[in-house]
């Protein structure tokens, strides 16, 4: 891959991930996505497009916002470099071929979705459904085989079964109900590593439970809610973007020993 194409890849998806942040705060708050000035969080002042270039702007302003001086988060800068850079891993997974422009597709709306569950717990059909069509496609255009994108279906299937069944017998306790069917698209976009993903996916999850448990004061008896929408996203992308088997990690790890 050439320096060109890696730069330009990483800045659509820096540029896409912006777009991506205004959408998750408006979105059902009845304001338009294209129309509207961007404002300032702390004293609600326009900001003019010379501070609003994804990366560039947060590190030529040192974090803080021109208009008022306020500190600004963090959030945006380390999202857009995380979708620029997953843009450069999808093009070396994949190549110019047609599923590329679907997956760019279904991580932005990955990323609306992990970004709106950070924020409201909940993820919103507006967003899922489209990320499972997407997901599907990019699946089923980057497949072998058709044999294969059957299998990989089927493995979708059940993966989306055993997350409905535990969020039923947990009566939404444990998770959400929209887990199991974001937990299907990832499946789909994932393919032969969709096991994998969810295997990851918990190992993630659990490592960040126990945590954010350790870090609680002690005697605390207050439950924590944690969504678990990051962790399905980010257990399926490792496996996806490395192909790692982590049963075959855990047996090397055990012979280590």
């Amino acid at each position: 891959m050439s320096a060109f194409i890696g730069t330009a890849l990483f800045a659509l998806g820096a540029i896409i991930a912006s777009f991506v942040g205004v959408v998750v705060a408006r979105l059902h708050t009845g304001a338009s996505f294209v129309a509207g000035r961007s404002r300032c969080d702390a004293c609600n002042a326009a900001l003019p497009p010379s501070v609003l270039v994804p990366i560039l702007s947060y590190a030529a302003s040192r974090g803080r916002a021109r208009c008022c001086g306020a500190r600004m988060s963090f959030h945006a800068p380390v999202t857009e470099a995380l979708l620029g850079s997953l843009f450069v891993l999808a093009y070396l997974s994949l190549g110019i071929t047609p599923a590329l422009p679907a997956a760019f597709v279904a991580l932005a709306l990955l990323l609306a979705l992990v970004l709106y569950d950070l924020a409201h717990q909940i993820l919103p059909p507006a967003l899922l459904v489209p990320f499972v069509a997407v997901a599907a496609t990019t699946g089923f255009l980057s497949a072998a085989s058709l044999v294969e994108f059957s299998e990989t279906l089927f493995t979708a299937l059940l993966i989306a079964t055993g997350l409905a069944l535990i969020t039923y017998f947990s009566r939404g306790r444990a998770m959400g109900f929209s887990d199991a069917p974001l937990a299907f698209g990832l499946a789909l976009f994932a393919g032969p590593a969709a096991f994998s993903g969810f295997v990851f996916s918990f190992w993630i999850g659990a490592v960040i439970g126990i945590a954010i448990l350790a870090g609680r004061p002690r005697g605390s008896r207050m439950g924590v809610e944690v969504p678990f929408a990051p962790f399905l996203a980010a257990g399926f992308l490792l496996a996806y973007f490395t192909q790692w088997n982590p049963f075959a990690l855990t047996s090397a790890l055990s012979a280590l020993h």
